[in-house]
């Protein structure tokens, strides 16, 4: 059995920050970020908070200094991206 990756989605918020982000180097830490939640959605920490919506998560990677939170779709194929901090 084949694991597919999960497809990475930005939120608006999200996809203002990474337009801000010029460094060749912080742009690599956080694609190694994405590819690690692509590959595990799971990876990340949840967040404790309101159970209603998708459980809100937290990937950190402190080597590279990147955080990540996110949330994964019910279908667990697609992974929301909410706020990246590099």
């Amino acid at each position: 059995m084949s694991l597919r990756r999960a497809r990475i989605a930005f939120s608006d918020s999200a996809a203002k920050q990474l337009e801000n982000i010029t460094s060749e180097a912080e742009i690599h830490a956080l694609d190694r970020a994405l590819v690690v939640i692509s590959v595990d959605p799971e990876a990340g920490e949840p967040i404790p908070g309101d159970t209603a919506g998708p459980q809100l998560r937290q990937y950190t990677d402190e080597l590279e200094a990147v955080r990540v939170l996110y949330f994964v779709t019910a279908l667990r194929t697609v992974v929301v991206v909410a706020y990246i901090e590099v």
